[in-house]
């Protein structure tokens, strides 16, 4: 069964809305030149309000290692996230400083990216086309990585049911694609949720 990722909590009733819908996943990004940055303290403020079987991932680029296993080790998040330039001694020295797992998120262009995906040392690999673009991928070099992946980049309502069949990826993230206006649509958070089950029972 593909898992579900929503990215991009930032207020109270966003939280309320995956409560009601169960995902397996959300994610805070505690990025400050996102639009969707959360400070560490609104992020514990909104996880102690999630559903204990939802996991949040907390979303860093190029972050100091010792700030994101401090934000990781008081239970703030379940999951590290990293979107930047983070390389395999960048993780070896986040494993020293916590335990909690690692998603490594690669943007995926040409077959090299494929490879370097396929090689990296992180817990789980996340294919995008950037830092939140809201652009697919291409699918064709997604379908060619042999482990388990999150897929990002450009999944909406309408694209999500077909990319689950096509290639069948362990879970499912989005973001933008589920906003009106800047912000979390929970209807759309809810079809979006449908279309994924939806997939799976035609898999």
């Amino acid at each position: 069964m593909t898992k579900i990722k929503l990215c991009g909590m930032t207020r109270h009733v966003d939280i309320a809305a995956v409560n009601e819908i169960k995902p397996d996943y959300i994610g805070f990004v505690l990025w400050e030149p996102s639009k969707r940055y959360v400070s560490k303290e609104t992020a514990a403020e909104l996880k102690k309000m999630l559903d204990p079987d939802i996991k949040a991932a907390g979303v860093f680029v190029n972050e100091n290692p010792e700030t994101v296993a401090t934000i990781a080790n008081e239970g703030i998040i379940d999951l590290i996230q990293l979107h930047g330039d983070e390389d395999d001694d960048y993780i070896g020295r986040l494993r020293k400083l916590t335990d909690k797992p690692v998603i490594q998120a690669i943007r995926i262009v040409t077959e090299e990216d494929t490879k370097r995906a396929e090689h990296s040392p992180a817990d789980h690999i996340l294919l995008d086309s950037g830092k939140g673009g809201g652009k697919t991928i291409d699918w064709d070099l997604a379908a060619k990585i042999k482990r388990p992946y999150f897929l990002a980049g450009g999944l909406t309502t309408d694209n999500v049911g077909p990319a689950v069949e096509k290639l069948h990826p362990y879970a499912v993230d989005v973001s933008s694609g589920i906003e009106t206006d800047g912000h979390k649509d929970p209807a759309k958070m809810q079809e979006f949720s449908a279309m994924v089950q939806s997939a799976e029972r035609r898999k």
